[in-house]
This record gives C-alpha cells, structure tokens and sequence, in this order.
C-alpha cells in the first residue's frame, strides 16, 4: 500500500468514525443540504431539486406537499414562512426515514459538524488534499501519541502495582484505539457494497430502475 492509498483509506476512517456515531447530524440542520436544496426546489418552483434525497416510493407524497406549500405561500408572510418551514421538516422527515435514522426536528444553521462542513468544502473546490492532510496528520498523532505514553508506562510496569496499572491503562486505550481503525476499516470494506434497503446507495439504485 503506497502513500496515497494509506492517505484514503485514513481519511475514509476518520470520517467513518466521526459521523457513525450521528447518522444524519448533517442533514437534519437549517444549513444542510437537504434544506439548501428545498430551498432552491421552492424559489425555481422545482421540485425535482428534493427529490434525490428520498427515496421513490416517497415520491408522490412530497410532490403533493409541495404543490400545496406553492399554493398556501401565496397567502402572506405568516403562510409563506409557517408553509415552508413545514415542508423542510417533512422532507428532513422521510429523508431520515428512507435511511433508517430518527428524525429528532430541524436543527438551527450553524450546528454541522466541523469535519462535515470540511469535506462539504472539499466537494465544492473540487479538492481532497487539505482535508485528506488534516485527518491524515490527525490519526497519525494520536496513534503515536497513545503508543509513546504506554512505551513510557510499560518501562515502569514493574516498579509497583500502580505502576502496572497504569500501563495497562495506557495498553489498553492504545490496543482498543488500532482496534477501533482496523474493524472501522474492515467494516467499510464488507459493509459498503451491501447496503441495506433503506440506504442511501439504496435509494440512487431504486431510483434508477424506476424513471
């Protein structure tokens, strides 16, 4: 394995772990895709723009809404505002249905995770480097950082039963950290391919075979 495919794979880890924990934390914000694009979907009056983020078979039931959120808007200010918050968080809705996550309500702008809105920027500028480089430095000392302090307690280990302790401590956090990448790793290798049907990979398929 050469640099640039170690460079990949620790930032496909990083990611992994970083938002496995969170499902849908990214999207489920005022400032998150999903909203960004029911907002465009409703200033051009297309609601194609959603509809990649739900699945087929919710397809009728947000074009409805969304044909009624054009008419009720129309109705003032108070109707405009109320109708379309209404259609975000529906959408945000079954988004989060079709894969498999709760909703928990439309979180304020501001909230997406910093490592989120990194690789978001990275999509954008068209450009991995910097964030590949961030994670990638990351991993590498905090890997050193755990093995350095159980090498420093393993040369003591037979001082004292607290010194003992204290390396098996450092042992274990620094065996359970390596172990967390490699079964991350392992898991993004099986698990990716074989997505369940409520996956996002899921739905680009399902979308495929149906228009």
């Amino acid at each position: 394995m050469n640099v640039k495919q170690l460079s990949w794979m620790l930032v496909n880890v990083c990611l992994w772990l970083a938002l496995a924990p969170q499902a849908g934390a990214h999207c489920d914000t005022m400032d998150g895709p999903v909203v960004k694009d029911a907002q465009a979907a409703l200033a051009t009056e297309d609601v194609t723009k959603v509809l990649i983020w739900i699945l087929p078979r919710h397809e009728q039931e947000i074009k409805d809404l969304f044909q009624q959120v054009l008419k009720v808007r129309l109705q003032g200010e108070p109707a405009k505002s109320l109708s379309e918050r209404y259609f975000y968080e529906s959408l945000v809705r079954i988004h989060r249905a079709g894969e498999g996550a709760p909703y928990t309500g439309l979180k304020p702008a501001g909230q997406v995770e910093p490592i989120v809105a990194a690789s978001d920027k990275a999509l954008h500028q068209k450009n991995i480097d910097k964030l590949v480089n961030k994670i990638t430095q990351r991993i590498d000392h905090e890997i050193r950082r755990r093995f350095q302090t159980a090498l420093e307690k393993k040369e003591h280990v037979g001082h004292s039963v607290e010194a003992g302790r204290a390396y098996v401590r450092a042992y274990v956090e620094f065996t359970h950290f390596v172990e967390g990448l490699h079964k991350a790793i392992v898991g993004m290798g099986h698990g990716h391919e074989s997505s369940t049907p409520d996956t996002p990979s899921h739905n680009a398929q399902e979308a495929s075979h149906e228009h």
